[in-house]
């Protein structure tokens, strides 16, 4: 399995591709080129429009420190673009794929406006797919060659204090994901909240 370039995990023998699924949600090991196309596939299911989804963590400036300098409470900035075509969803991951995919820090994804479904990658290549009627899609990885488990192991299942997984910010063509806010900003990307990371 290939894991996004800004992400580095201890064991990665151990992480192979697959999904489980739950009443109203599925988890998965996705390898990093299947991502835009899954993205794109998502979106494709969805009446039009749809939404962008896009979460950074948080400023320095903006967390709670204690001493010595160790993080008390760590947050995400969630940003969104609302009322998407599905043109202009393909064109964003046409323009910004490469780089949501490469970077290790953030999550990203898209959902419905009408279905109110939502599918996102986040960290070390865990895709979660939401849908109060998750059997709306069955299939959805089996397409993409993602096999069904009984119990998915992800990276987060192999960390230790002695061998923790890092996740690093991408530079692809001189810009990093902390770039795409003022990009979309034309698009009517805002920032909607600030979420403590669980």
């Amino acid at each position: 399995m290939l894991f996004r370039k800004g992400s580095t995990v201890p064991f990665p023998e151990a992480i192979q591709e697959g999904y489980c699924a739950e009443e109203n949600y599925a988890t998965a090991n996705v390898s990093a080129e299947k991502i835009m196309d899954m993205m794109a596939h998502f979106v494709s299911l969805q009446e039009s429009p749809v939404f962008f989804i896009l979460e950074l963590p948080s400023n320095l400036r903006d967390e709670t420190v204690i001493p010595p300098d160790e993080l008390s409470v760590r947050h995400k900035d969630v940003y969104y673009i609302d009322g998407c075509t599905h043109e202009e969803a393909a064109e964003l991951l046409a323009c910004s794929g490469e780089l949501l995919v490469n970077d290790g820090m953030c999550a990203f994804g898209f959902g419905g406006h009408r279905s109110g479904d939502e599918i996102m990658v986040g960290k070390y290549n865990v895709m979660t797919l939401f849908s109060r009627q998750i059997s709306h899609y069955d299939g959805f990885f089996e397409i993409h060659g993602i096999p069904r488990m009984t119990q998915l192991t992800t990276a987060w299942d192999t960390f230790t204090h002695e061998h923790p997984g890092q996740s690093e910010i991408v530079e692809t063509e001189g810009a990093t994901v902390y770039d795409l806010p003022e990009r979309y900003a034309s698009w009517g990307m805002y920032r909607a909240e600030q979420r403590e990371e669980t």
